[in-house]
Parts: structure tokens; C-alpha cells; sequence
């Protein structure tokens, strides 16, 4: 099924997510409150599906509960109340093991993390040494376990997404995640990895475009190679290789190779004007909503094949006013 407007797919399902579950406005927090996200919650909320997670509730540390902190080595720290000195870090790994495992049925297409929890800081979270002194270089016991098994899935912590880049980056990175996963759903083929670079390449062209060539030359050699371990390949270059924001240049770079797809059908009038967005969001004077809302509008009118199922032009809903930063 295809928008009427575009040509471009029609949104699938919604998306699994995970979640910390305070960020839902649940009130599950050491002092027995939460910290809701609006955003989260009433926007991107329309187009997900969350499975809320607090690992310290649900390994039965209760609600409220003593504060605690991570001590000791960044890469393998200790889980310990801060009064009390109870270490709880053996009981949060099995647990998180545990729920992890749980999770795998989940069909989860990416995870929002509680920044700075102990337990589930995506990065950057403060680690005691021996004297008391703090380093900002731990990750939390549930968020490492998580990432460690899901090392494909796109993660963030919720005060990140208030930086627009990074916003924009995640919320793309789990839509193509949830492409692939209903690929994989329906059985990967050959045919199915073509068809997904052909429709992923100008998005990925944004964000490396060597990467791009590389990845389009391991769709076209896949003769006797096993599609499996092909898809296996292709799938952790494409998620790596979207975890680096595209920058304004090669958006630029990308607009006009597009633009180039119309050269046949614009009049020379719409053909300046068409260039002179181009150049202005490259200027940084227009966001890139503008080039992209300009091309669609000619995509409509004038349907090139190669572009009908480009995601690039339609990576996600316009509803969650992405694209419009400068």
C-alpha cells in the first residue's frame, strides 16, 4: 500500500519500544515519583507501542526505596546503596538477564533509556571510586545487559532527544529497524535484501555514502553466498553506519542527486528555484523540511520510478515535526 500523495509506503504497524517506565509518568522512582516526558509520551506515543521497564522495581528493591549508586570499576561497577552500603549488583544482573530474554519475544525495534540511572544510564553515568569520587564514564547494569544482547537496536536516553540532530537520528534509525524486522518476518531472499537497499539507499547515502557503495556491493554479490549470514552483514553496517547523524553537507549532496531526477520534467524557472532551496538549507538558512517538502511536491506532479519508494523522501511521520532544525 502506497500514500496517495507520494507513492512513497504506507506506515506500517506501530513500533515496539522499550522504555524506562518513569519516563511514562509511572510512579516507580527511588523517592516514589517519576519523571515524565511529554514528548515521548503524547507525540512519538502515537506512533509507538511501549513496554515499559524500571529495573530496580521490577527486581523487587520496592517503591520508594533507598537511593543507590554505582562504585568501583566503570566497566564492571557495583550496584550499592548509598546509606546503607547494600550491594544489590548480583541481584539487578540476574534479574536483568533474565528480562532481556523476556524482551526477545517483545519484537522490540529500539529502547529509551532514563538518563543517569544506575541501572539503566545509556552512557555517562557517574561511577564512584574508593575515596567517593565520581567519574561520569559508567553505563547502568540493565542498559549494559540490554545493549550487549541487542546490539542492532537503536537506543537513546530521553534527556539526549531533547537535541533535535539526535531526535531526528533515533527516530529514523527505528523505523528503518522495523522495516527490517518485518523483512525478516516475511523471510529474507535475495530478491527482499535488493529490493530493501533500493528503497534504504538514498537514506544511508546521507549518512556515508562509502558505506552506501559498500552495502550495494554486498546486495549485488550475493551469489553463492549464504543469505543469512549476507543479511546478517548487511544489517550491522546499516544500523552502525545510520548511528552517525547526517550532517548538512551530504543532505546537500543528496538533494541534488535527487533533484537531478527531474531535470527532464522542471521548467527552467522551477529548476532555479528548486536549486536556490538547495542552496539556502546548505547555507543554513532554511531547515531541511524545505528542500524535502519542495521535492516531494515535484515527485507527485511527475513520479520518477527510482523515487517512488525512496524512504529518504518520507523517513517518518511529518506529524513529529522532524527535519526542522537549522
Amino acid at each position: 500500500m502506497t500514500d496517495a500523495t507520494t507513492d512513497t509506503p504506507a506506515r506500517s504497524k506501530k513500533i515496539r519500544l522499550g522504555i524506562s517506565t518513569c519516563l511514562l509518568g509511572e510512579n516507580v522512582r527511588y523517592d516514589g515519583g517519576h519523571k515524565l516526558d511529554r514528548w515521548l509520551r503524547d507525540e512519538l506515543g502515537h506512533y509507538v507501542d511501549y513496554v515499559p521497564v524500571c529495573p530496580e522495581a521490577e527486581c523487587g528493591l520496592g517503591i520508594p526505596r533507598e537511593a543507590m549508586r554505582l562504585v568501583g570499576d566503570s566497566e564492571d561497577p557495583r550496584l550499592v546503596t548509598i546509606k546503607t552500603g547494600i550491594d544489590h549488583t548480583d541481584r539487578m544482573k540476574a534479574w536483568s538477564r533474565e528480562r532481556v530474554n523476556q524482551l526477545a519475544g517483545e519484537g522490540l525495534s529500539g529502547f529509551i533509556f532514563k538518563a543517569k540511572s544506575p541501572s539503566s544510564g545509556m552512557e555517562r553515568v557517574k561511577v564512584y571510586d574508593e575515596n567517593g569520587m565520581p567519574s561520569k564514564s559508567g553505563r547502568g547494569i540493565f542498559a549494559r545487559i540490554f545493549i550487549e544482547h541487542f546490539p542492532l537496536l537503536p537506543v537513546e536516553e530521553e534527556g539526549r532527544l531533547n537535541d533535535p540532530r539526535l531526535r531526528e537520528n533515533f527516530i529514523e534509525r527505528i523505523f528503518v529497524m522495523q522495516r527490517w524486522q518485518e523483512m525478516e518476518r516475511a523471510g529474507v531472499s535475495r530478491g527482499s535484501l535488493v529490493d530493501f537497499h533500493a528503497a534504504h539507499k538514498l537514506l544511508i547515502m546521507a549518512h556515508n555514502q562509502a558505506a552506501m557503495r559498500r552495502l550495494g556491493r554486498l546486495v549485488a554479490e550475493l551469489k553463492g553466498r549464504s543469505i543469512g549470514v549476507a543479511a546478517a552483514e548487511y544489517v550491522s553496517e546499516l544500523m552502525a553506519t545510520l548511528a552517525r547523524p547526517a550532517t548538512v553537507k551530504k543532505n546537500t549532496n543528496v538533494l541534488q542527486h535527487v533533484m537531478g531526477y527531474f531535470k527532464k520534467h522542471l521548467e527552467t524557472d522551477e529548476k532555479q528555484e528548486l536549486l536556490e532551496i538547495i542552496e539556502r538549507y546548505h547555507a543554513g538558512l532554511y531547515p531541511l523540511i524545505v528542500p524535502i517538502t519542495m521535492l516531494n511536491h515535484h515527485l507527485a506532479r511527475h513520479k520518477p520510478d527510482y523515487l517512488k519508494r525512496q524512504h529518504y523522501l518520507d523517513p517518518h511521520p511529518v506529524e513529529l515535526r522532524l527535519r526542522t532544525w537549522l
